[in-house]
This record gives structure tokens, C-alpha cells and sequence, in this order.
């Protein structure tokens, strides 16, 4: 079984989705994880600003991410996501997630989004910890 920063870059290496979007890993530990990337063009919505699930989808990864590096394999049961400020192409944003709470199947996590110091989206999230321990 394999623990800790080892899973995120793991699982990275084998997300098309998340390669694509041009997510790097900033800083990963158990029960947290820091990810980035930047906004590009093909990312913009019809009114010039970055589409919502661009955000949702750097925050679901830093979420997923992090809850996976306590071994286990662990899947998204719930999220939601709270937009405070539109993005541009070229923003760098940023989303850190932290295991708030962790029972023994379920973990609570909060996933702040940010703009430099500036916060752009809160994201909420449930996961499920399954009995499968993440291999080699």
C-alpha cells in the first residue's frame, strides 16, 4: 500500500482530465493537498470569462487528491461549489484542500480556490473511503 504524496502524482500521471486542464501538484501530505493552473482560452465562456467547471474541476482535484492519501481509495459522494469571483485567461488559481473531518468511511473536506490572496470559490465535498488500499 502506498501513502501520502505518492497517491496524488499517481493518480495524476493517470488523469487525462487533469493533464488536459494543466493541473501541477504544489504541495501534497496526508489529509491535504495543493494544486494549481492556469486559465487559457479554450477555457472561456461565452461572456470572455473562465467557465464555472473550470474552478469546480481544479477544486475537485485538490478534493480527490486529497482524500486519497490516507491509503485508501476514496470517491466523491457529494460536492457544491459557491463562485465569488470570474476568472480571466491567464489567472493562475490556486486550490488547497484540507480533511476537515474523517470518520471511519466518510471525510469532510473544505476547498478554498484562490486568486493569489484573493478567494474566488469555496467548494464542499463528502467522500466515500472504500476498503481498497491504493498499490504500487
Amino acid at each position: 500500500m502506498i501513502k501520502g504524496e505518492a497517491i496524488p502524482h499517481k493518480m495524476l500521471s493517470l488523469d487525462p482530465f487533469s493533464r488536459w486542464l494543466g493541473i501541477e501538484i504544489l504541495s501534497c501530505e496526508i489529509g491535504s493537498c495543493k494544486v494549481g493552473m492556469t486559465v487559457r482560452k479554450e477555457m472561456l465562456n461565452s461572456m470572455g470569462k473562465a467557465h464555472g467547471g473550470i474552478s469546480y474541476a481544479l477544486a475537485d482535484t485538490a478534493f480527490g487528491f486529497a482524500a486519497n492519501t490516507h491509503g485508501k481509495y476514496a470517491v466523491s459522494i457529494e460536492t457544491s461549489i459557491n463562485h465569488i469571483e470570474a476568472l480571466e485567461e491567464g489567472d493562475y488559481i490556486v486550490a488547497e484542500s484540507t480533511i476537515e473531518k474523517v470518520k471511519n468511511k466518510l471525510g469532510f473536506n473544505i476547498i478554498e480556490v484562490k486568486r493569489g490572496d484573493e478567494l474566488i470559490a469555496l467548494f464542499k465535498g463528502i467522500v466515500y473511503r472504500t476498503a481498497k488500499d491504493w498499490e504500487e
